[in-house]
């Protein structure tokens, strides 16, 4: 038998194993994209139930209005003396994950 016969799938082999590490690399870097999604959604939410608290209005609602429909679940919002905080949980492959990958934003107003 020659060399070459005997490494015949020699390739399909490594590559069967590389699969698996690409699989995780591929999870991990969606996580840490949906983090940081989820990071822009709670500082968007934070600002504008300031601003509803500058002109008046209910900032908590507004800052879960500012929030798409998917993370208005996920999140707690509490406003107090002039700041607003937004507690926000990105969507997780593990659950486990869940609580650890929590982020948060605040905002505030001054007063006049």
């Amino acid at each position: 038998m020659t060399a070459i016969a005997r490494e015949r799938g020699q390739a399909s082999v490594e590559l069967l194993c590389t699969l698996p590490l690409l699989l995780v690399v591929a999870l991990v870097a969606a996580q840490l994209l949906a983090v940081g999604y989820a990071s822009v959604l709670a500082g968007n939410a934070a600002e504008a139930g300031a601003l509803a608290l500058a002109g008046g209005g209910d900032a908590e609602a507004a800052a879960r209005a500012a929030l798409p429909g998917w993370s208005r679940a996920r999140a707690r919002v509490s406003s107090a003396h002039g700041e607003v905080h937004v507690e926000l949980g990105p969507p997780a492959l593990l659950r486990g994950l869940a609580r650890e990958l929590e982020v948060s934003a605040s905002a505030a107003v001054e007063a006049p």
